[in-house]
């Protein structure tokens, strides 16, 4: 007999705006918490440094957080010239420290120039990509260096925000499993003098921005207010309007729900759906052309009445 989970049926996504100094999954547990949720899960961790944007799942929403780890990603982070650390943010020790030459907003436009649109990045020993079942950041407090590939990523915007004697501020908006850290120092090395990030804040992640974003703080005094936070939530399809809508009507929306696959008259559509019926949001299925037809095949569902 398994085991029956403790905690209360919660529904949909809260976007939380990460305090410095906490651990991604910190958050995430006292905020579950809070709920009394029995499922819930982030989609995709901050470091304890970063502030902003960090979008939260509870019960059904968990089914598409996989989808909301692949979105594109948007920071403001402040770049700390002239000195290198092991990490590649302010957290680690000193490596090397360098004199930062005379720069004006010209020469670092000129380099920045360089690393917009798509270029390779080799990750920080201090990520969490895995080797070997473990993450790299074990290895490298071993004392271990591991052979990192350089991964292509996207990066779509690179803005100087501000310019001072030994710091930038940029503005950075990315594709998916870009490393800051790494831009930072790349960066840095492209300007001779090395650099670190000192500062970074999600401001947009799986759609969501820091207008959509609550403090823990914010919900703790509601609770002891005796206010409901479920009001709070976002709905399990709001972090999916990247993919086009279908509505389906009777056998069609039925079969969907009992997990069979269906044919509908055909509309330019390939790739990820989202479905609705009667009672709302069904969940997501993978549509594949068939001529004068396309077929559905369901890949996440939500059971009842939470997709409403």
């Amino acid at each position: 007999m398994s085991r029956r989970r403790k905690g209360r049926d919660v529904n949909g996504i809260l976007v939380i705006d990460k305090p410095q100094g906490v651990t991604s999954n910190g958050i995430l547990q006292q905020v579950k918490r809070l709920y009394g949720a029995a499922k819930a899960g982030h989609t995709g961790a901050l470091d304890p440094l970063a502030t902003g944007v960090l979008p939260l799942c509870f019960g059904e929403a968990t089914k598409f957080s996989q989808m909301m780890l692949d979105s594109d990603k948007a920071y403001i982070t402040t770049a700390r010239l002239g000195v290198r650390t092991e990490t590649g943010d302010s957290e680690g020790k000193v490596v090397e420290e360098k004199p930062v030459p005379p720069l004006d907003a010209d020469q670092v436009e000129a380099v920045l120039e360089r690393f917009r649109g798509a270029i390779e990045q080799v990750p920080s020993m201090y990520s969490a990509l895995k080797h070997k079942g473990r993450p790299l950041y074990e290895y490298a407090r071993e004392g271990i260096e591991v052979e990192r590939p350089a991964r292509p990523v996207t990066i779509y915007e690179l803005t100087l925000l501000e310019l001072r004697d030994n710091e930038m501020d940029l503005a950075v908006s990315c594709t998916k499993g870009t490393y800051i850290r790494s831009l930072v120092e790349d960066i840095g090395q492209a300007l001779g003098c090395g650099a670190h990030v000192s500062a970074l804040r999600r401001t947009m992640a799986s759609g969501f921005t820091l207008a959509n974003a609550h403090d823990v703080s914010e919900l703790e005094a509601m609770r002891e207010r005796g206010e409901s936070l479920d009001g709070l939530l976002q709905a399990p399809d709001s972090a999916l309007s990247m993919f086009p809508e279908v509505r389906l009507e009777g056998s069609a929306a039925v079969s969907i729900l009992n997990g069979q696959q269906v044919r509908i008259s055909s509309q330019p559509l390939e790739g990820y759906v989202r479905l609705y019926g009667e009672q709302g949001f069904i969940g997501l299925a993978e549509a594949f052309p068939e001529g004068e037809r396309v077929l559905l095949v369901p890949r996440r569902l939500v059971k009842g009445s939470a997709g409403r």
